[in-house]
């Protein structure tokens, strides 16, 4: 097949949504539609040991929530599929973030009892900056809810979104009957019953037809009517030109549980969304169909396989075909570097591929040398933008438990502070180490892995922090800098990079600081070149 026909069968997509909107869930059943898996791990329920395929990581079965972005990638109707599930949880949003730089559009997943919520927003906004096309999918349909018109009008006010419905409910919760599919011009039927792979679908043209009447009943049938008629008046017609530039969002309904909605989604995903984009660098904007490779890493992830201690660095083809045994420079190293066994993903299953397209995401082993936001190229100096750390909001002393384990101890931190779940931070003063994470649920994920993947273990300390600043000063040697290192000497620290970071113990002391320092330039994320 030749190159540009394998970027135009490439989706790379992410899920996001609130935890519990049953965003892995519907991953699941995606894979269970492209054939990738036989049948779908209970997300929930403990009495099933089959546990959700992209939910991997031991912590993510046992408190049956999403901490780490998995990858998968499965093949439906010759597309090439790639899904990033993300972690729903806010206190592990700076993975979803940074995930978010690496895919090409966005399935957005709502609870229809509870409608949108905070972290759904949060998402929401980055995609919205960055232009990524969205489809919404409101799930939980067979449970009683809101309605679907408040619901629509909802997403557009606290989403900013312009929604056009491609799919609309026949009733909700106990008198749901199923789905008139308005981008295929036919019937779902609801049977309830999850262990049907395919809900049967009936072509239906004309609403107005009484075969609708014997279908879902009169009363259902002539709602629906009045419904898709409003649909009709109130929403824009579908334009798929204005859904790939962000300006118009398709919305589906379903219930992924039952696998029921998730195939129309699917069919209509993989004709509307979009292939492989290009991608702005520093240094220029890069095409996908360029002949020369580069790729940048979006994440990194230690011990995926417990056994060998490996790390996994993910890469995200944006340009050219990635070769097995094929040397590329590591852009900010400046040096060559192959890989015998690049990776290409089903959650934690690997295989080796020879060969990758534009879209595509790879996991190279990984000895230290890659950083998140890393650049590899044939050769050409490019830097892709976007990849940052945040500012942290939670601050802990971490000390050591077990004197016996320190070099255990040490590896630990290094190695899960590359892979960005949380920060670290060395004082100036005395050495201590200090962690700071997005959420406070990071704290108890560090410690649970620590002991289970390094066999080390560790304590916490409270610290009052209330932001890491990172300093950038044009003279390091003027009076005021040296003042500035004498005087606040108790609240500076290093990051990881060894770049100077100011800990201000309150937003009070942050704005005397800047008052008084006028020529040092205090910065809320590490990306500030």
């Amino acid at each position: 097949m030749s190159f540009l026909k394998e970027i135009n069968r490439r989706r790379t997509f992410g899920i996001i949504s609130h935890p519990d909107a049953g965003k892995t869930t519907l991953t699941e059943k995606l894979l269970l539609f492209g054939g990738a898996i036989q049948e779908a791990g209970a997300v929930k329920s403990n009495k099933i040991k089959k546990g959700a395929t992209s939910d991997f990581m031991e912590i993510e079965r046992q408190r049956g929530i999403s901490v780490a972005t998995s990858v998968l990638a499965f093949e439906y109707n010759g597309i090439k599929i790639n899904i990033l599930d993300t972690p729903g949880h806010k206190d592990f949003a700076e993975d979803t973030f940074r995930t978010l730089t690496a895919v090409d559009s966005v399935i957005v997943v709502i609870d229809v009892a509870k409608g949108v919520e905070e972290q759904t927003e949060k998402l929401v906004e980055v995609c919205r900056m960055r232009n990524i096309p969205m489809i919404v999918f409101i799930n939980k349909m067979d449970r009683e809810g809101k309605d679907a018109f408040d619901l629509l009008d909802e997403i557009e006010q606290k989403l900013g979104l312009k929604v056009v419905p491609l799919s609309f409910p026949i009733g909700m919760g106990y008198d749901f009957k199923g789905i008139y599919n308005i981008w295929e011009k036919n019937i779902n039927l609801f049977s309830g019953d999850n262990r049907k792979d395919i809900e049967e679908t009936i072509e239906i043209s004309d609403l107005s037809s009484p075969e609708l009447n014997k279908l879902v009943g009169e009363k259902a049938a002539n709602t629906l009517r009045e419904e898709i008629e409003l649909v009709d008046g109130i929403y824009p017609h579908f334009n798929k030109e204005d859904y790939l530039n962000g300006k118009q969002q398709p919305v589906f309904f379903g219930s992924a549980l039952n696998n029921f909605g998730v195939r129309e989604l699917l069919d209509c995903f993989v004709d509307i969304a979009p292939k492989p984009r290009s991608k702005n660098s520093e240094e220029r904007l890069v095409k996908p169909e360029e002949d020369q490779f580069s790729g940048f890493v979006f994440k990194i992830h230690a011990n995926m396989d417990p056994n060998h201690r490996n790390r996994l660095a993910f890469i995200k083809i944006v340009s050219g075909e990635f070769k097995r045994n094929t040397p590329y420079l590591h852009v900010r190293l400046n040096k060559k570097m192959k890989f015998s066994s690049p990776n290409a993903f089903f959650a934690e299953k690997k295989e080796i591929v020879d060969i990758s397209y534009p879209g595509d995401i790879v996991g190279l082993q990984d000895t230290g040398s890659f950083k998140i936001g890393d650049t590899l190229t044939e050769g050409e100096i490019l830097n892709y933008k976007g990849v940052p750390s945040f500012s942290p909001e939670h601050f802990r002393y971490i000390n050591n438990a077990d004197p016996m384990k320190a070099k255990q101890l040490y590896k630990g931190i290094d190695q899960l502070m590359d892979e960005g779940v949380a920060q670290l931070f060395t004082l100036d003063l005395n050495g201590r180490k200090v962690i700071g994470t997005v959420g406070a649920l990071q704290y108890e994920v560090i410690q649970y892995r620590l002991e289970h993947e390094y066999g080390a273990k560790c304590t916490y300390e409270n610290l009052n922090v209330h932001k890491a600043c990172w300093v950038e000063t044009n003279d390091k040697k003027s009076t005021e800098f040296k003042e500035f290192l004498r005087v606040k000497q108790r609240f500076l620290a290093k990051d990881k990079q060894n770049q100077l970071v100011f800990l201000a113990d309150s937003m009070f002391s942050l704005q005397m600081t800047q008052q008084k320092y006028p020529n040092i330039t205090f910065h809320m994320t590490s990306e500030f070149e």
